[in-house]
């Protein structure tokens, strides 16, 4: 019971810190509110008014249909205009797209040959280029398989493909970006705001204060693991309640007390990392430089920003042990595919044992520093 207090005691002596931590306290409004905000709404992946150009040299019933199918708000009104603008028009950047319909394009595709459309795309912004290249080919195929139809021609396939988006069927960016940069956060202000608070005392002489006093080193990094969880959780689930659910409108399929269940084993590890690194790193700018070594390269990899699969075989194995995979699996399993604690157990349990083995080697090492005084 006596340990127990002295934890209590200690953490809520690390809340009464951070109250008096302007910087930090900013930092951690600004990352779970507006900063969630503006990385799901001011950055979009979405293909959005595309100015788009046509050169119709065909001029047929087939050819207005499928200009009439470029529709916003992927793409703004088509224009018209002729073979000659289509250099200047793409040099100056007034047209993202530009589409040519050669002569005798309609006569061609009743006559079930297969003309040639040809498609220039302004590829310096990679990614709209790559959705509008299949925005585009798939609204031809449909215009001529619908034009097709219309006039008893038979051009259908050997089969019908029927494509359904499961979880995002808008294919809405803003579910996906708001969630990770919520877990991406969780992530990196848990180790700062632990990693930070074991240097502060440092700095300003208190560790050596609390050392003197009848309490364990143990008992010092619980108080800062609790403290700091506490404060992240709570940011967590106002995020998630407030920010995500009710400003952007994202649905959330799972439960939410399993999912702050999990952050909060999560939170174990992460601490423990930040309690690491503050006793390796001997000032605030070394803090710095290995959290930018270590975590910002641990959350790109974690497969909330990359795939995993697309990484090599050997890097894949060892990111699967890492927690931060594991939070993010669990986190997307939850979140939006609605899974229970029967299918996200496994990564409860590595995300526990392997926060229990790095808070055994954090104490060491925090034991270590306080009896060589390194």
């Amino acid at each position: 019971m006596r340990q127990l207090r002295n934890i209590l005691r200690l953490g809520i002596k690390e809340l009464y810190s951070l109250r008096r931590d302007v910087v930090l306290l900013i930092l951690i409004g600004w990352a779970f509110s507006v900063g969630i905000y503006a990385a799901a709404s001011g950055f979009s992946v979405d293909l959005r008014n595309a100015a788009i150009a046509i050169v119709d040299e065909d001029r047929s019933q087939l050819t207005i249909r499928i200009r009439d199918a470029l529709l916003p708000p992927e793409f703004k009104e088509p224009v018209l205009i002729s073979f000659p603008e289509i250099d200047p028009g793409m040099d100056t950047g007034t047209y993202s797209f530009v589409l040519v319909f050669p002569d005798g394009f309609e006569q061609d595709v009743l006559a079930g040959n297969q003309p040639e459309v040809q498609v220039n795309i302004d590829a310096t912004a990679t990614m709209q280029a790559g959705i509008g290249a299949n925005y585009i080919a798939n609204i031809i195929s449909q215009e001529i398989t619908r034009f097709s139809a219309e006039l008893g021609e038979t051009t259908s396939l050997p089969l019908e493909l029927v494509t359904r988006f499961a979880f995002n069927p808008n294919l809405t960016s803003s579910w996906f970006s708001s969630v990770m940069e919520l877990i991406n956060n969780v992530t990196m202000l848990t180790v700062v705001l632990t990693g930070a608070a074991f240097i502060r005392e440092r700095e300003h002489g208190t560790l050596e204060h609390l050392m003197v006093m009848p309490v364990s080193p143990f008992e010092i990094m619980m108080a800062k693991v609790w403290a700091n969880g506490l404060v992240i959780v709570v940011a967590v689930a106002f995020a998630l309640w407030v920010v995500i659910e009710t400003m952007l409108k994202v649905p959330i399929a799972g439960s939410i007390p399993l999912f702050l269940l999990g952050t909060t084993l999560y939170l174990f590890f992460a601490s423990a990392l930040g309690i690491l690194l503050g006793t390796i790193a001997r000032s605030m700018p070394q803090f710095g430089l290995l959290f930018i070594l270590i975590v910002l390269p641990m959350n790109l990899l974690s497969g909330g920003e990359t795939p995993l699969e697309s990484q090599p075989i050997l890097l894949q194995s060892f990111m699967r042990l890492v927690p931060s995979t594991q939070f993010v699996s669990f986190a997307q399993a939850i979140l939006y595919r609605g899974a229970g604690f029967d299918i996200v157990w496994f990564e409860f349990l590595t995300v526990t044992l392997v926060g229990l083995a790095l808070f055994a080697l954090a104490a060491h090492r925090f034991r270590s520093s306080i009896s060589t005084g390194k």
